[in-house]
């Protein structure tokens, strides 16, 4: 008789949405799967902003503790909450293709007062890093802290006296909350591995690994383990001002990287690009063609070189005064 895979998830609609989309792949693939609902740190706390709750992984513990002690054979993460370093026993076992990477602003009228210098407009968050990004190109806005699930956020949004919020892409596009009243942030570096799924399985566990082969996508994991390294480098975390994007553009892949004042005031930027391996780039221009090629330990370790020299550049720039200041 086949064993039942035990997902485990947050119960947010959004998470749901994310693990409904693992038990749908699996279940075609010929396997038999349910999911497991359990509440995060972060789920029960919806007050406090995530920064000051002072720990990391609040989104991912309680269901790597399940992970750990059997309860669950494989959990899946929004891979922007997941910390750099996973709990000790447990594995990536897919990286799932990567949504839309980006920020979107969440607006209430109109967003004329974005052309104007003179409007103190105050806008929701409760992310430092959208937060830093926002009032270094708005400075004589205001920030007030936004927490709860994307509903929540939403209905806040909605009752309060701000003139908009900030928000992940891909958490409304996924769930089909995105509103017409809403600008996509092209300037806004992400969080590092924004738009990724990850999922997550005890590290001995070979079976789970050979089932979530082929849920995995090489290019999407390739940009996210930059990204992540960049961040390690720069000894961040989740919560840390800090914005990454990697991207495959044709032969090349194009790293991006900041580090901000929480109050905006520095950021520092950087920017790098690889060439490709020549046969990959020859075979697929393309995100989706480039899954079909391995692109190899040495293509990860020249991704992870460039990440770490990008943050070099930031870290001789006084990028370590600037995370300092958020993490004592």
């Amino acid at each position: 008789m086949q064993q039942t895979i035990r997902i485990g998830t947050r119960d947010s609609q959004l998470a749901v949405w994310q693990a409904t989309l693992v038990r749908d792949q699996l279940v075609a693939g010929g396997h038999s799967a349910e999911l497991v609902y359990i509440k995060s740190e972060g789920d029960i706390d919806l007050v406090t902003p995530l920064y000051a709750i002072g720990v990391q992984g609040v989104f991912t513990r309680t269901l790597d503790a399940a992970l750990l002690s059997g309860r669950i054979d494989m959990a899946v993460h929004s891979m922007k909450d997941v910390p750099v370093q996973l709990a000790q026993g447990l594995a990536a076992a897919a990286v799932l293709t990567r949504a839309n990477p980006g920020d979107l602003f969440v607006y209430k009228g109109d967003a004329a007062f974005l052309d104007d210098p003179e409007s103190i407009a105050t806008i929701a968050t409760s992310s430092l890093r959208r937060r830093a990004q926002w009032l270094h190109r708005y400075p004589h806005h205001r920030i007030d802290n936004l927490r709860g699930n994307v509903n929540t956020r939403l209905a806040k949004v909605a009752s309060s006296d701000w003139q908009g919020a900030l928000f992940a892409a891909a958490g409304l596009e996924r769930i089909g909350l995105r509103p017409a009243n809403s600008i996509p942030l092209d300037w806004m570096l992400p969080a590092p591995a924004q738009g990724a799924i990850l999922v997550a399985c005890r590290e001995d566990d070979t079976r789970i690994r050979s089932v979530c082969a082929p849920l995995h996508h090489e290019p999407t994991a390739l940009c996210v383990d930059m990204e992540r390294t960049f961040l390690s480098a720069l000894m961040g975390g989740c919560s840390t001002p800090i914005g990454a994007l990697a991207e495959i553009a044709g032969d090349h892949l194009r790293f991006r990287g900041n580090a901000c004042s929480l109050d905006g005031k520095t950021c520092l930027s950087v920017e790098k690009k690889v060439p490709l391996p020549a046969e990959l780039s020859a075979q697929a221009p393309t995100g989706e063609s480039l899954a079909q090629a391995s692109l190899g330990e040495s293509r990860r370790a020249a991704t992870a070189d460039l990440a770490r020299a990008a943050a070099g550049e930031l870290l001789a720039r006084g990028a370590t005064t600037l995370i300092q200041k958020v993490t004592t």
